[in-house]
């Protein structure tokens, strides 16, 4: 969800912001096909890799590009309140406050997909997360159960997203190229957001990758 486009094309999107949204948008309806094809080892795997993917957005989302921080399009109720209403003003190229929000809730139901996936063990007790041996055999069904509701909840959200993409692209507002190209066209007098250098996406790349190893490796060295 953007702001007003005008006439000037403006780097919008930095390409690790980019990467990491194609990448999970990829990767979860695959983590859905190895779940239902019972290719659970795949399934592991692919969900190492989302964890990986969401760890670096929030690390990506404090010390990111203007555009990809939190902190540039996350707003409180009073805020999305003025948006709806046409109160805020001008919006800076990017998230609106009521987009902003969207992009959190999904961060959010993955967070708790991914984290309930690593409890989760399979009726028989031969395929379980890296995680399920800290806590009873019972408890970990329970939560498998609640994992493969919560994947409901994220295809809502994800078809809430693609409505709203819809949305703008009947207003003339093209999202998904913005989203594939880095750049939106916004106004003549709209100042380029600040991207930041591509040694904060190493780092934060190899944190998240890090800490998803040793995630993945069952909190063992």
């Amino acid at each position: 969800m953007a702001a007003e486009e005008g006439s000037a094309p403006v780097r919008l999107w930095d390409a690790p912001t980019r990467l990491v949204h194609w990448a999970m948008a990829l990767l979860i309806p695959y983590s859905w096909w190895t779940a239902t094809h019972d290719q659970l080892e795949r399934h592991r795997l692919s969900g190492y890799i989302l964890l990986g993917l969401l760890l670096f957005r929030l690390i990506w989302g404090a010390i990111g590009s203007g555009p990809s921080r939190f902190a540039t399009f996350v707003r409180g109720p009073g805020g999305v309140v003025r948006y709806l209403r046409g109160e805020s003003g001008a919006a800076p190229p990017g998230h609106n406050p009521l987009g902003g929000w969207s992009v959190l809730a999904m961060l959010a139901a993955l967070a708790a997909q991914i984290g309930l996936g690593l409890f989760a063990v399979d009726e028989d007790g031969l395929e379980s997360g890296p995680l399920s041996y800290l806590i009873d055999f019972d408890t970990a069904r329970w939560l498998a159960g609640i994992h493969h509701k919560l994947f409901w909840v994220i295809v809502a959200l994800v078809a809430l997203h693609i409505g709203a993409i819809l949305f703008y692209l009947a207003r003339g507002r093209n999202l998904t190229a913005a989203m594939v190209t880095g750049r939106m066209r916004a106004g003549a007098d709209t100042e380029a957001p600040a991207m930041a250098p591509l040694w904060r996406a190493a780092l934060a790349a190899t944190i998240a990758a890090a800490i998803a190893w040793f995630v993945a490796s069952g909190l063992r060295f």
